[in-house]
């Protein structure tokens, strides 16, 4: 077990140690890009402000080339295109996802005749955009191509809740042989097998467990003898709020349950080491986030070594805290000699967040503009960009918001974070932010595609999450939908002027409206 060890981190200012940003959303000319990662806010209009300084001001030379259709979409074959393009006109429809939402949810799914055709038509449709296949075998081929376009998959067995420790046994047997297969795919091609520790451990659990961290980080004398002492979990600024009275201790049950919960995460973090295949645990919403960020961190000390981060924890940026958790997690991290990466996204539950502490009485725990939420993504971004640059340190950089991919990408240019480094890695939804994905991998860096495989029936529920969470991103895609006709149009015009040939009987070709 991790050896225990006794921490009293204080916040610092964030000029002191975010001391280099080079985010320009809250400063600088704001400039259409496609809407955030799991952002359901729509951007708001071009607005201009004397920034106030240089390090503020968007790059005048950035390494990425977004205008080049027929460059980024080289790859791509032109049915791929029609359908990918006709895809996301179809998602960006918000009363056409109201639609099927609703449909998915209702009774109509009960009945064996409609059920069939309504996952026909997913499969068909959202289910083969947005997902890498049924199988593990249908996600290999997918990675493959991937592969040959220069592109990496996070593998995602898109499991999403679940409430008893037999559902924990099987999910977890699917997170193995996810890893499994990862190793026997082309070198490299894999980048992450994503799991969700609501997966394998209950929901109920987390939240009891989640409740017991906010209370002994309000008074620290509270006794919890099941503890490890391990990466802060909290800032100064952590909303507390979910608990508002003294928690009951774990029942023997409980204990043990969790116990249960840590081992299968433990069992997957063994066989990520042996397989040296690198493991992101996925953020939740702060009700269950401590627990989640307990049992990462425990497994990080555990697993981590050799500036060889395996095990991986997710910053949401969307959340006031961001910053401080980040810092003072990376800096315990590295003053215990653990090599520590995070995946950094914006956020997924801000419906669910906002009504919440509305409900409560308190002020809601995410950023009050969406400039507030990219100022932050960027200055967290740039945080461990430097501590890339300074050797320690390893940072997946999920976006789909081009602006801040062309700051990280200008930023690692700067402190000369050599193209290929593995310690850096950018990501997009597969199906999502095209463009940028190429954009990127064009100029060299690392990217990867969150690839969610499974049953269609299974990965619905992760297709109504991804629905809700991302209308906004989904409405706002025009980057890519634009793209795509240029590149369609393009293609299009070469084969009107394209003169076929024809064979004559003496062996002459002859191109036809010549004669």
């Amino acid at each position: 077990m991790a050896t225990r060890l006794l921490f009293s981190p204080r916040f610092l200012n964030n000029s002191r140690y975010f001391s280099r940003p080079f985010n320009s959303a809250s400063s600088a000319t704001i400039t259409t890009a496609v809407s955030p990662l799991n952002f359901d806010e729509k951007p708001e209009p071009t607005v201009e402000k004397t920034p106030t300084s240089s390090l503020n001001q968007f790059p005048t030379a950035t390494p990425l080339d977004l205008n080049d259709h027929q460059k980024l979409f080289e790859s791509v074959s032109t049915l791929k295109l029609l359908r990918s393009s006709a895809n996301l006109r179809l998602a960006s429809i918000e009363p056409l996802v109201d639609f099927g939402t609703w449909i998915m949810n209702s009774r109509l799914v009960e009945t064996s005749f409609t059920r069939d055709l309504i996952l026909k038509t997913v499969k068909h449709t959202f289910f083969e955009h947005f997902c890498a296949g049924e199988t593990t075998e249908e996600a290999g081929d997918c990675i493959r191509k991937l592969h040959d376009a220069n592109l990496r998959g996070m593998l995602v067995y898109a499991v999403e809740h679940t409430t008893d420790n037999a559902g924990c046994d099987r999910n977890l047997e699917g997170f193995l042989r996810s890893v499994e297969f990862a190793k026997s795919l082309p070198p490299s091609s894999v980048s992450f097998v994503i799991a969700k520790i609501t997966a394998i451990c209950p929901i109920s659990l987390l939240r009891r467990v989640s409740d017991l961290l906010r209370w002994q980080h309000k008074d620290p004398s509270f006794n919890l003898p099941w503890k490890l002492n391990t990466f802060p979990i909290f800032s100064d600024s952590s909303p507390l709020y979910h608990t508002l009275e003294k928690p009951e201790p774990l029942t023997p049950q409980e204990e043990l349950d969790f116990q249960l919960a840590f081992q299968r995460l433990q069992k997957l973090c063994q066989k990520s080491v042996e397989d040296n295949v690198q493991l992101t645990i996925d953020a939740e919403d702060t009700s269950l986030q401590p627990a989640i960020d307990y049992l990462t961190y425990s497994s990080a000390i555990m697993y981590n070594r050799d500036d060889n981060p395996i095990v991986y924890g997710t910053i949401q940026a969307y959340l006031k805290d961001a910053k401080e958790r980040l810092y003072l997690a990376a800096k315990t991290a590295e003053k215990m000699g653990i090599p520590m990466g995070f995946k950094l996204v914006r956020g997924a539950y801000m419906t669910s967040e906002n009504k919440l502490a509305s409900s409560l009485g308190y002020d809601s725990p995410i950023h009050n503009s969406i400039q507030e939420t990219h100022a932050c993504y960027n200055d967290c971004a740039s945080f461990m960009l430097e501590r890339i640059a300074d050797g320690c340190g390893a940072v997946v950089l999920a976006t789909h918001n081009v602006e801040s991919g062309q700051l990280a990408a200008s930023k690692a240019r700067d402190l000369g974070i050599q193209k290929g480094n593995q310690k850096l890695e950018f990501a997009q939804l597969y199906g999502m932010s095209e463009a940028l994905s190429f954009g990127l991998r064009n100029a060299g860096f690392q990217v990867s595609k969150y690839l969610p495989y499974g049953p269609v029936d299974m990965v619905i529920p992760y297709l109504l999450r991804r629905a809700e969470e991302n209308r906004g991103l989904l409405a706002a895609s025009n980057l890519d939908r634009q793209l795509m006709g240029k590149e369609l149009k393009r293609r299009l015009k070469n084969l009107q002027f394209a003169k076929p040939q024809v064979t004559a009987p003496s062996g002459i070709k002859v191109e036809i409206g010549t004669q």
